[in-house]
């Protein structure tokens, strides 16, 4: 699954009705008002899940990887009822020399991204030497992830004809379609994975890394985290401000928002990769969309979406490649300006009448593997983020009202993830969090970076939580693509590195190119 993408790519965001609708959430904690007795006795029941030890085992094909189970309670409010979640855990040791620093857990985001797959194929291993040398490089599936107890909601054909559901409803008979698709897709995971489903949320999430924490034997917690494994760090960082070691948020996301604006704001930034990417396609001879200027380009992009929406274009195989199917290719592509040549060569096909380069695109978003198997990703997502926060709407009239302002944020995918946005509503699950900033007063220095265009986590986020966290510097990296460490700025890599060895964060506001 190659697409010339960075490290975090494809785990950053969601789209097609998984949108991304991450922010700040209260569950999992115990209530203020909780009486001083039961939050002992809740402290005392939680003592086994801090005191177990893990079983380890050689795992990850060989490389020094290692392997464990940990142990954490479903419902960290009633942690003595019995109901356990199994974690996956993976570790690589520190390969010296120089003296161990502890720890470093690393989460690539999604949420529903695999924090062992990306350790085991790129952290554990390509990592600066100098970092693996200093830290015990480890990862966890968050709880409803991957190989840690994974929801799931629909079959691989049904899972198929989602991705390809009609996102932007023409008639009556088609938004029906579209609201019978989340309902039946919320109903699938009822029936699937209904045990856990209530219980996935960032706050337990992190509540999880605090035992492994303590667990491996770490006075304060090291972390890596984009996309939203920034939500996860920062969160953790509220609840735990004293145990916050060096924490790296790279890719941020803004807590304070609400579902609506963070699905908007997302539309821009999308609006904004896209622009980069036509600005650099018209200079191009042959470039599919145009050579004259970024307007021709968006033009030409939005009527060949319009016209897949009747007339869906063959790849090869059974699946056609329909409006949906394009948009969400199109969008792999824009998270890493590497995949941009691929892209263009996707389009100059699907302009030819061949829809299979796109096709390839969107399936390596969604994770599809080429027997038609889904990852766990896509179900995770909307698991976690429906859980997190209120839904962006709650009718299709709310959709429809709020069109004018995602179309203004991007004339190309405003309508498109306007309506992907709907999915909560239909959600099986309450919502448990809001949006609220997130402070971790009294925590270590903790460094947020940003990348000006981002098309999955927009720069102003980084802005917003560097200014929230009390204690945060803020590391500008000034170029495209989602996410800034290990994508080839010297200037971003040694701050981090340096601060994640020495624990000194860069100056304040630094800028790199």
């Amino acid at each position: 699954m190659d697409i010339s993408r960075s490290p975090y790519r494809a785990i950053g965001a969601a789209f097609a009705a998984l949108a991304l609708l991450l922010s700040g959430c209260t569950s999992g904690a115990a209530s203020p008002r909780t009486p001083a007795s039961a939050k002992a006795a809740a402290r005392t029941a939680l003592t086994p899940y801090y005191q177990q030890k893990l079983a380890w085992h050689e795992c990850g094909g060989g490389a020094g990887f290692e392997c464990a189970t940990l142990k954490a309670p479903l419902d960290y409010a009633r942690p003595a009822d019995g109901r356990d979640v199994r974690l996956a855990v993976s570790r690589k040791k520190a390969t010296g020399p120089g003296e161990r620093l502890g720890s470093l857990m690393v989460n690539p985001g999604g949420p529903g991204g695999s924090a062992i797959d990306y350790l085991q194929s790129y952290a554990g291993i390509g990592y600066p030497s100098r970092i693996r040398a200093r830290y015990d490089m480890v990862a966890m599936d968050p709880r409803g992830v991957a190989a840690s107890e994974p929801i799931t909601c629909l079959g691989d054909k049904q899972m198929d004809a989602f991705t390809q559901t009609d996102l932007t409803p023409d008639a009556p008979a088609e938004t029906r379609r579209l609201v019978d698709s989340y309902k039946k897709f919320a109903r699938g995971c009822t029936t699937r994975s209904g045990g856990i489903l209530g219980h996935v949320s960032t706050v337990e999430a992190a509540r999880d890394m605090d035992v492994l924490r303590a667990v491996l034997g770490d006075r304060k917690l090291t972390y890596v985290g984009a996309s939203y494994g920034t939500f996860l760090g920062a969160t953790y960082a509220d609840l735990f401000p004293h145990r916050v070691g060096r924490l790296v948020l790279d890719g941020a996301l803004d807590p304070a928002l609400s579902s609506e604006r963070i699905n908007r704001d997302q539309t821009a930034g999308f609006e904004t990769a896209f622009t980069a990417f036509a600005e650099d396609c018209v200079r191009r001879t042959g470039c599919p969309l145009g050579t004259r200027d970024v307007a021709q380009a968006r033009e030409r992009l939005t009527a060949f979406f319009t016209r897949l929406d009747t007339h869906p274009l063959p790849t090869g195989e059974p699946r056609r490649l329909g409006e949906s199917l394009a948009t969400t290719g199109v969008f792999a592509a824009l998270y890493d300006e590497g995949a941009w040549a691929q892209l263009r060569t996707a389009l100059r096909s699907a302009l030819r009448g061949d829809g299979s380069g796109l096709l390839t695109l969107a399936d390596l978003y969604y994770e599809r593997d080429t027997d038609g198997s889904y990852a766990n990703l896509m179900y995770a997502n909307p698991a976690v983020n429906c859980l997190d926060l209120p839904p962006a709407f709650r009718t299709p009239s709310d959709v429809r009202a709020s069109l004018p302002a995602f179309r203004k944020a991007s004339p190309v995918f405003g309508e498109a993830l306007a309506w992907a946005a709907l999915n909560c509503a239909y959600w099986p699950v309450p919502p448990t969090g809001t949006p609220h900033p997130l402070r971790a007063k009294g925590a270590a220095p903790i460094l947020v970076v940003g990348t000006t265009r981002d098309p999955a986590t927009p720069y102003t986020w980084a802005r917003s939580l560097a200014s929230q966290l009390t204690s945060a510097t803020l590391l500008t990296y000034d170029g495209d693509g989602h996410t800034a460490y290990g994508r080839g700025s010297a200037c971003v890599d040694t701050a981090i590195n340096t601060y994640l060895l020495t624990g000194t964060p860069p100056t304040p506001d630094k800028r790199c190119t």
